[in-house]
């Protein structure tokens, strides 16, 4: 490795947070296999040394993929251990028990479930829209952003309207929790927040097992993978638990990044409004220039050579999906959103091999459906004058804490 480039614990410092690229690129250049003595991992950063981990789950693998590089205080561990017990779901696990809950949960997530969404996503975002559309103003993270993916996920998996905020709430608390980077007196209520969310998942879980209904747990709790035993109630919680932050935070950051990168540019946003069609693209490049999902944690099974570099077995790796997504060696001007861009497909936003997002049908439609209605309902539709994008105080999830936009009332 060559000089050292910043210390990787700055991420978490707010010029970090607001715009990380800079960072990346340096890291890219200077160190791209760059041992963090403040994390305690391995930063991995250009895109072939992504890919090489990623699709190898063999030597590199995904158990523990959330765990914290900020152990939890003993304070919020005692609250945890009143609840269910964390156990692996897809995204930290590895074969062969990742492959058994995969086919369950696409078994579960057939697309018939998923096509007929897209008239019930459509109502959704029209009422919420219907919310606001005459008041000239608003945040739309606020006002859709997060409601609207909130409301999807709930809706495929059975659970009310009337529980959208307290399962927002959740992920918020889920959001700080990730982060490892808030006072031990906000850990601990964020703690008894999911401790809470899991009794409730358990009730809804115990619900369907008594009476199974057409819903995404229903499913969940009837698929069958060859001859293994069907998901226990603590899998099943650890599952839905974890579908439902993925179907909602990722997707509301998602839209989120998209509404700032063309908001913007008016240029793009006329291109736009003029050519929706062009809008499933714009969502590929937004993925590629700004993912919601920075990285994803992996773990050596042996000693390997990456990059050139020797990683011990055990090491934790930071693979940053968000840094491969602008390597030059791969992208053409990777720091500039291009609406006709020819190699976006290449991009890392949904991760890659098995691991891929299994919800990325899903966001992809949301967003589709809300840019359309957002260009075709707003006329004007601008940034507020001397907005300045905030992004979460987060280490992997990015996506703006407000967005506040303006626009010519009918």
């Amino acid at each position: 490795m060559s000089s050292s480039p910043p210390a990787f614990s700055s991420r978490f410092e707010p010029r970090y947070v607001e715009d990380p690229y800079p960072l990346y690129e340096r890291l890219r250049h200077e160190s791209p296999v760059h041992f963090s003595e403040q994390l305690h991992l391995w930063v991995v950063s250009r895109y072939e040394d992504i890919k090489a981990v990623v699709l190898n789950p063999d030597d590199f693998l995904s158990a523990n993929a959330f765990r914290n590089p900020v152990p939890p205080a003993p304070e919020v561990l005692a609250v945890l251990a009143e609840g269910y017990p964390q156990v692996p779901a897809l995204v930290d696990d590895d074969p062969p028990n990742h492959t058994r809950m995969r086919v369950i949960v696409n078994k579960a997530l057939a697309p018939h479930r998923l096509s007929a969404m897209e008239a019930r996503v459509s109502a959704i975002a029209t009422e919420l829209l219907d919310g606001f559309a005459h008041e000239g103003k608003a945040d739309l993270v606020e006002r859709l952003g997060y409601p609207l993916p909130a409301r999807v996920v709930g809706a495929i998996m059975g659970l009310p309207d009337s529980d959208v905020t307290r399962l927002k709430q959740w992920t918020e608390d889920l959001v700080v929790m990730s982060a490892g980077n808030a006072p031990v007196e906000r850990q601990v209520e964020c703690a008894r927040g999911l401790v809470s969310i899991q009794k409730y998942l358990a009730e809804h879980i115990a619900a369907r097992r008594r009476a199974p209904t057409d819903d995404l747990i229903s499913a969940l709790i009837e698929a069958r993978y060859e001859d293994t035993p069907p998901l226990s109630d603590v899998e099943l919680i650890s599952l839905i638990s974890m579908l439902h932050f993925a179907g909602h935070e990722t997707t509301a950051n998602l839209l989120g990044n998209l509404l700032v990168w063309v908001l913007r540019a008016p240029e793009r946003l006329r291109e736009l409004r003029e050519e929706p069609g062009r809008i499933p693209r714009a969502i590929e490049e937004t993925l590629r220039l700004d993912a919601p999902v920075q990285g994803m944690m992996r773990t050596t099974r042996r000693r390997v050579t990456l990059g050139g570099v020797e990683v011990p077995e055990g090491a934790r790796l930071l693979v940053l999906y968000a840094s491969g997504n602008r390597d030059e060696t791969v992208f053409h001007a990777p720091g500039e959103g291009v609406l006709r861009r020819p190699d976006v497909g290449k991009h890392l936003g949904f991760g890659m091999g098995i691991h891929y997002c299994i919800g990325a049908p899903l966001a992809r439609m949301e967003v589709r459906l809300a840019m359309e209605l957002l260009l075709k309902r707003l006329p004007g539709l601008r940034l507020a004058p001397g907005e300045a994008v905030r992004y979460l105080p987060n280490f992997l999830h990015r996506g703006p804490r407000q967005l506040l936009v303006e626009w010519d009332p009918a």
